[in-house]
């Protein structure tokens, strides 16, 4: 393929290498020289960085470098005038800083055709043949065959088929436009980006917006504007769309798109700025091919900030129909007061609401509840707020909080947020949630999560939720199936892995519970839920010295967290240590001085060291009390020494839940 022929098509314009010339809409647009050529140049490599030295290498002089840096700056100025441009916000040429440019608008090459040869004769039908001794033409240039000689069919039908063959590129027949656009870019002396048929793409990332206000002390924003970016494109269920949870992994990581791509298992990339300016908020995002790092498509959204989810939810309509082609309207019950205005300063203790809350720690959690009261306070109506609130309170309870004081809070956040908002799927996973950990409404736990689901297909959360709700009912398979959607989801989720793990437990793949375990744990050496639950992979197979050993990682990491000390303790009395498990019993005692302690936690120790009826107590606290522990005490196997004893089975009725054999 001949560079030097060829002619460029992006946006309404088309650049025509040959006679250098620019038009847009079939008008002549003025552009000669280095301009131009740059133009060129970065055509030709379409979605890369072309850098300063090589643009000054290929179009300037070596004896010219002292001018070179004006002559390029004047050379874009005019280049980014002629296209309508902006070095700000870019729709063909950004700027990289300190490096070069990048042509970022889709292109789509050909080759020009070259002139006719003047010895050619053209009939009105647009066949073309060249006279030779086996032809003669008449005088109105009408072709027909020497005396003597059978009619040269091929000299025809040959440029029949060029001509045939021209219409099938221009109109695409079968694809022979892309087919030949593949073999151009395949040519080994090929130059240019061409753009082929697009392939379908079903999977993207949403990666860490970058926070262009100077402010690290606004991190939050841009934070919770990828979170909310990514939650809206969620809905869209034909796409499979990351969680944030993994996306948060590349902040200011230096990973490339094809790296990223085959770590989270994704076509595209989404990748933008987030910059705030009083009221003001402008988001900037690009869609690239992870595979081949290319830029497909980018643009800018600028808008007051009472109306940024309508911001955030254009933003992701548009980037789902760039991925899919045509998604389709999202069912009409999608968008309601989701879109509504909403006041600039709850917005904001919105977002560092949500901050705080994802990072899931006892102290983000409470910063994460104070946040959300301050944004409902400034907008009582807003329906998000009111979500993000029950799930604070869902997860602090049994745990940090008194089971019946979180579930209350949760409970009446989570009603409101769907009174205000029926759609919104965070406020029915948090309802259900609340159903199942402590109102044991098992029929409404399913279904609310199950809404949640429906609403939004890439809300991972639910999914594990979901699958919480399906172990405990001894759906085991089912469980799996939804942590795997979950982990697909958000691929680099401690909690998710951790939780996965335990549904091969469930199911007796001890080897994969395991294996998923220490993977988790090579992310994370510090992640205490991870060392329980290997622990208690160990613990179900009798193997008892290691899940000793990995209790007691869990408890010097999380300075005596109660769950990991029940773990221990537990472990040590099946292990025969009667001593050591009660010294777990009076290090949890110790700590309830300080710190809510569940009852639950207390019970698996008792029934480790074989005290039936204590344990027998403290399970009828747990009871009385709702905590959420209690929801498992079908499934749980610490359980299985008192299986046998009527009280247990009385238990069972009285929530609802059916008796399920120790050996099961």
């Amino acid at each position: 393929m001949e560079s030097s022929r060829l002619i460029f098509r992006f946006g309404p314009f088309e650049a025509k290498t040959c006679a250098q010339e620019l038009s847009k809409n079939g008008t002549t647009v003025r552009l000669r020289g280095q301009p131009f050529s740059i133009l060129e140049l970065l055509l030709s490599r379409a979605g890369e960085v072309v850098t300063r030295e090589e643009i000054r290498q290929k179009l300037w002089p070596a004896d010219t470098f002292v001018d070179f840096e004006h002559g390029l700056n004047t050379s874009m100025k005019k280049l980014r005038q002629a296209l309508c441009d902006s070095a700000t916000e870019p729709r063909y040429i950004e700027t990289i800083p300190r490096l070069g440019y990048r042509f970022i608008a889709p292109v789509e090459a050909t080759v020009e055709p070259k002139a006719k040869k003047p010895t050619a004769v053209e009939t009105v039908s647009g066949v073309v043949a060249a006279p030779d001794s086996a032809t003669t033409v008449d005088s109105e240039g009408h072709v027909s065959p020497a005396a003597g000689t059978r009619p040269r069919l091929h000299l025809f039908l040959a440029p029949a088929v060029v001509v045939l063959a021209g219409a099938a590129v221009v109109f695409n027949v079968a694809g022979t436009r892309d087919r030949l656009f593949t073999l151009f870019r395949s040519t080994k002396n090929a130059s240019v980006a061409v753009a082929s048929a697009p392939k379908p793409l079903r999977s993207i990332v949403v990666l860490p917006l970058q926070n262009l206000s100077n402010n690290s002390a606004e991190d939050y924003f841009a934070d919770g504007m990828t979170d909310e970016l990514t939650t809206d494109l969620a809905q869209f269920g034909n796409l499979r769309v990351i969680s944030r949870t993994s996306a948060m992994h590349y902040k200011r990581a230096s990973r490339t798109a094809p790296e990223i791509g085959r770590e989270l298992g994704v076509d595209t990339l989404i990748e933008g700025t987030v910059q705030r300016v009083g009221d003001r908020v402008r988001i900037r995002v690009q869609l690239i091919d992870s595979a081949s790092d290319r830029h497909l498509w980018a643009k800018s959204y600028d808008h007051e900030l009472k109306d940024v989810l309508v911001l955030q939810s254009s933003a992701a309509r548009d980037i789902a129909e760039e991925v899919q082609g045509k998604v389709g309207s999202p069912p009409p019950d999608l968008r309601t007061t989701s879109l509504n205005p909403v006041k600039p300063g709850a917005y904001e203790d919105y977002l560092k609401g949500r901050y705080f809350w994802n990072k899931r720690t006892e102290d983000g959690l409470k910063k994460s509840i104070d946040y959300f009261e301050q944004a409902i306070s400034q907008d009582p109506k807003f329906a998000a707020a009111y979500a993000g609130l029950a799930g604070s309170y869902s997860i602090l309870g049994s745990d940090v909080l008194p089971a019946r004081v979180a579930s209350a809070k949760a409970h009446a956040a989570a009603s409101k947020g769907l009174e205000l908002d029926p759609t919104i799927a965070e406020g029915h996973a948090e309802l259900g949630l609340v159903e199942f950990y402590y109102d044991w409404d098992w029929p409404r736990s399913e279904q609310e999560f199950r809404r949640a689901i429906e609403l939004n297909p890439n809300y991972a959360t639910a999914h594990q939720w979901y699958g919480y709700y399906l172990a405990a009912m001894g759906r085991f398979p089912e469980a799996l199936e939804e942590a795997r959607k979950a982990q697909q989801i958000d691929p680099l989720s401690l909690s998710i892995n951790t939780t996965l793990a335990g549904r091969y437990r469930d199911l007796h793949q001890y080897a994969q519970a395991i294996d998923l375990n220490r993977r988790t744990l090579e992310m994370d050496p510090t992640f205490v839920p991870a060392h329980i639950a290997l622990g208690a992979a160990y613990e179900d197979q009798g193997i008892w010295l290691q899940a000793v050993s990995e209790y007691q990682k869990a408890v010097d990491l999380s300075q005596n967290n109660p769950i990991a000390l029940a773990s221990l303790g537990s472990a040590y009395g099946h292990l025969g240590d009667q001593a050591a498990a009660r010294k777990m019993i009076a290090r949890l005692q110790e700590a309830s001085k300080h710190h809510y302690v569940s009852a639950f936690d207390m019970a698996t120790v008792f029934a480790g060291v074989g005290d039936s009826d204590t344990a027998f107590q403290w399970l009828e606290k747990a009871y009385a009390q709702r905590e959420s522990q209690m929801a498992f005490l079908n499934i749980t196997r610490r359980m299985d020494p008192l299986r046998s004893d009527p009280r247990f089975a009385d238990l069972l009725r009285r929530m609802g839940l059916s008796v399920r054999l120790a050996s099961n």
